[in-house]
């Protein structure tokens, strides 16, 4: 496989990801946790496996245990990713500015 084809098949790989992730919301915001800036960073290894790290709004959120697990499983669920890795961080600590523009604005905040 070239390298060209092999840069496309993983930028697919990522958005089919990233569409996995905005299924997922948090119970109490009607904004998919994508666009609410919960996720950091989403690494796709070799032999597609998955790393994401990720936050939460705040440590005591009483979601704590099923956004992370909802979205590994959606993620999981994603054609052609193998194993899915999920690192909860609270560095840098959430803040409303890590929103989209299109969260803001769904939320009043622009």
């Amino acid at each position: 496989m070239s390298e060209e084809k092999k840069n496309i098949d993983m930028l697919a790989l990522k958005e089919n990801i990233v569409r996995a992730i905005k299924n997922v919301y948090d119970p109490e915001i009607p904004i998919d946790v994508y666009e609410l800036g919960l996720i950091y960073e989403i690494n796709v290894l070799p032999i597609n496996n998955v790393e994401i790290i990720m936050t939460l709004t705040s440590p005591s959120c009483p979601a704590a245990e099923s956004i992370p697990s909802e979205v590994e499983a959606n993620v999981r669920a994603v054609p052609d990713v193998n194993e899915v890795n999920i690192e909860l961080t609270f560095d840098p600590p959430y803040a409303t500015d890590m929103m989209s523009e299109e969260a803001k604005l769904e939320l009043g905040f622009m």
